[in-house]
């Protein structure tokens, strides 16, 4: 993925909105704090699109300055309707197909723009006449993982049909979701088969054999310094530091683990937890709540004690997430079919990858070239790889 050169660095109007193109990093005290309150007046929840967690993506996770940030607002001074990172691509998979597409970083587990409730259909509009007047926007607008039955994606499909074109779903992936209106303990006796909530009974009644087992929760105005520290050095001890993956592997995400745990801390979106052995953590996580939503971002356990099954543990201490009356759900942030916690989590959320075809004569018949070869794509392939299409080729 590259920056063309024509990537514009000023504002374009589009009558009665703008759209403008502006610095994260240089962002004026007016418009840091539209871009928040959009956050709490958001269609659909989304941390990861939130500036305390935005801001230090595009600076720290995106060093050749491919992204922009994009925000719609209701003239030169009204209220910000839209904010979404947006980045040209000269590839699509292995095809040199010229597109614009949704920014997000591999920590970015939800793509979803934040957009002022009610104006889920104009945003797009806009984007798309936006990008449809651009010279150095090509082919279709790219936007991964957006909540399948959300606002925002039955918006983007109504927009692309109203433009006289279709918005194709090129890809699908259901993870675990925790949706429950019953207790932490009902929940975990329905979802936990009897036989193995007996064996972590009996793990537990192990691990307290070996010293002090404490659960622990962040508090608002405990440093939080420590806590990202440990959760660091526990995540690189195990798999994910053999492997090269740990947030630590790599000075980047590193500083990007830091940042946003802290303007996590600070915006109030901060839910973190660890299950301790004698003051020693064996298993930590770290959950984003942005109501009526949270977001499970990460956990990591000590793989020494793994036969204690600690992470399960902690997950199980993590269902008092339900007795919250701020949050009526919880994205696992997990890949499909994780077995620890699709072991516990019994609801599934689905995520759509989507593409939305601009205007001109070369760019829909760009696009529908490219439609029919990923459906023929799928059909060849079969049922296995029925929601996969070209793009997610290597």
């Amino acid at each position: 993925m590259t920056v063309h050169p024509a990537f514009p660095a000023n504002a374009a109007t589009a009558e009665p909105l703008t759209v403008r193109v502006v610095d994260p990093l240089a962002l004026s005290d007016e418009l840091a704090a539209a871009w928040d309150r959009l956050a709490a007046e958001a269609s659909e929840p989304n941390p990861f699109a939130e500036r305390w967690c935005l801001q230090s993506a595009l600076h720290l996770l995106d060093p050749e300055r491919h992204a922009r940030l994009v925000m719609v607002r209701d003239g030169s001074d009204g209220p910000v309707i839209g904010i979404m990172p947006i980045a040209l691509a000269t590839h699509y998979g292995r095809l040199p197909l010229r597109h614009v597409t949704g920014w997000a970083h591999p920590n970015h587990f939800h793509g979803a723009p934040l957009v002022r409730v009610g104006f889920e259909r104009l945003f797009w509009s806009i984007l798309l006449g936006w990008c449809d007047a651009a010279p150095w926007a090509r082919t279709l607008l790219r936007v991964p993982r957006l909540t399948e039955d959300g606002p925002l994606n039955r918006a983007l499909v109504d927009v692309a049909r109203v433009r006289g074109g279709e918005a194709e779903l090129v890809h699908r992936e259901e993870r675990a979701l925790l949706d429950s209106d019953l207790s932490p303990a009902e929940y975990w006796d329905a979802a936990v088969r009897a036989k193995k909530r007996k064996e972590l009974r009996r793990q537990a009644n192990r691990l307290a054999e070996q010293g002090a087992v404490r659960f622990r929760r962040w508090q608002a105005g405990e440093a939080i310094e420590p806590w990202i520290d440990t959760f660091l050095d526990l995540e690189a001890r195990g798999w994910k530091g053999r492997a090269g993956s740990a947030l630590a592997s790599h000075s980047d995400t590193q500083a990007w683990f830091r940042a946003i745990l802290t303007g996590a801390a600070a915006a109030g979106r901060l839910d973190m937890r660890a299950l301790d052995l004698d003051e020693q953590p064996l298993a930590m996580l770290v959950n984003f709540l942005a109501p009526p939503g949270g977001f499970s971002f990460k956990t990591a356990f000590d793989e020494d004690y793994a036969r204690f099954s600690p992470g399960v543990l902690l997950q199980q201490a993590n269902l008092d997430l339900l007795e919250d009356p701020t949050i009526a759900w919880v994205d696992s942030c997990a890949a499909p079919d994780h077995p620890m916690i699709d072991s516990v989590w019994r609801e599934r959320r689905a995520l759509v990858w989507v593409n939305a075809a601009l205007s001109s004569p070369g760019d829909r018949l760009r696009f529908a070239m490219l439609t029919r070869a990923e459906r023929l794509w799928r059909r060849r392939k079969g049922d296995a790889a029925s929601k996969t299409g070209i793009e997610e080729l290597p």
